[in-house]
């Protein structure tokens, strides 16, 4: 007695083509998670080398500090200024800035600290850095605030809605912006705009 194998057909023409769009399909999803996970790395070293500040003080999105409020008319903080942390810079920085505004003023906003000339070798700078002589020793400048006062000049605003407090560490191309010490906090502006290659901001509320 003799046995024969089943011979398999081969499979036909129509069920290859009845797979390709499976195969399509397949294929841009390896090619989606690729694209994905690569997406995901290069953020993640983003985050990693991007330019931050912080405060031991304050945090973004917080309340003001008494420590950090004005200390003078109807205010009775202590006017202390924040201490502040920045970390990477980018390349060619050869100064830093340090501004903190008040864009809900009415009118033009109020400039409450504009500094300039901290060294490029500096990260941080100490609570009260502004009244200690810390900024001097450094050979810093400091404007004229809008209390019509050198240096820091803390959050007092008038009675109702609180107000944002913009502070930003500008990274900067030069370490001579040709400032004195006393000058518009405007002027400082200015001057710091025209020589700016990066800067890192937090916002902060303070309401009475």
């Amino acid at each position: 007695m003799h046995l024969r194998c089943p011979v398999v057909p081969p499979p036909s023409s129509r069920s290859c083509r009845s797979l390709l769009p499976f195969l399509f399909v397949e294929r841009s999803r390896v090619a989606t998670l690729i694209v994905f996970s690569f997406a995901l790395h290069a953020g993640a070293a983003s985050a990693d080398t991007a330019f931050t500040v912080t405060s031991a003080n304050l945090r973004t999105g917080g309340t003001v500090d008494n420590a950090q409020v004005f200390d003078r008319g109807d205010c009775k903080g202590l006017n202390r200024s924040p201490q502040l942390n920045w970390h990477n810079p980018p390349d060619g920085t050869r100064s830093f800035a340090v501004t903190m505004f008040d864009p809900d003023s009415p009118g033009r906003g109020w400039w409450h600290w504009a500094v300039v000339g901290i060294p490029a070798n500096v990260d941080r700078l100490p609570e009260n850095a502004s009244a200690s002589g810390f900024l001097k020793n450094l050979g810093a400048v400091e404007a004229r605030n809008d209390f019509d006062v050198d240096g820091y000049g803390g959050p007092c605003p008038p009675p109702g809605k609180p107000h944002r407090y913009v502070i930003t560490v500008y990274a900067l191309n030069t370490s001579n912006l040709r400032l004195a010490q006393g000058r518009p906090s405007l002027m400082f502006d200015h001057e710091i705009s025209t020589a700016t290659l990066g800067y890192a901001r937090m916002t902060v509320t303070y309401g009475r």
